[in-house]
């Protein structure tokens, strides 16, 4: 079985590639949404997170803006989170991966937006690395309303910067110029895929490494 890493920045266009690879029946596993179930209502990550910061659990419930404001402002507080998070997060990709074996699947993708920060790169066969200019970036991000400009400073500057992660990427998807072309990149990644053919091309450029 061949692992696929799926990586990026926020804003970055990821959830958009990975919901392409998923609608073309390849099975992915979402590391976001790993976090979303452990921190949902009563979910397994609460009880450490309470411990780690006060006020943020209340009658089993996290209070997202504590979190994220106390993570953001404080770097002990964020590798608590970490330290608390990943673990769980990586026994649900191996157990994920257990199932996608069991059944006989020839492809899986992780998506990861920390792939290369946790190791995780390790374990993949092929990385790609969604991109796009920092000025689309940081509008995509600014549209959701969720994070203040300076909060999306702060996350984007504690991220891997995007040159690092293209230079280690297999393959690149670059998102900034229509999701016409964001689609035919996927379409020429799974082609590659289902063909048996190599993966490892700036996806982009059009022309094999």
């Amino acid at each position: 079985m061949r692992v696929l890493g799926l990586t990026g920045g926020i804003g970055m266009g990821k959830s958009t590639t990975a919901a392409l690879l998923k609608r073309a029946g390849m099975r992915v596993f979402d590391a976001d949404a790993a976090v979303a179930a452990l921190q949902a209502p009563h979910g397994a990550a609460l009880p450490a997170i309470g411990r780690l910061v006060p006020g943020s659990v209340h009658d089993g419930v996290l209070d997202r803006a504590v979190l994220r404001q106390a993570a953001l402002s404080d770097p002990v507080v964020m590798r608590g989170l970490e330290g608390i998070i990943h673990p769980l997060v990586r026994r649900a990709r191996q157990r994920f991966l257990a199932r996608a074996r069991r059944d006989g699947c020839r492809c899986v993708v992780l998506d990861v937006p920390l792939l290369f920060e946790t190791g995780t790169d390790r374990i993949c066969d092929r990385v790609v690395v969604v991109s796009a200019p920092a000025s689309i970036q940081r509008q995509r991000v600014l549209r959701r309303g969720r994070m203040t400009p300076a909060q999306i400073d702060a996350v984007i500057a504690r991220q891997m910067p995007d040159a690092e992660r293209r230079r280690r990427a297999d393959v690149i998807i670059e998102t900034g110029l229509s999701r016409h072309e964001t689609v035919r990149q996927v379409r020429r990644l799974l082609y590659a895929l289902r063909e048996g053919r190599p993966v490892a091309w700036a996806a982009a450029r059009g022309k094999p490494a």
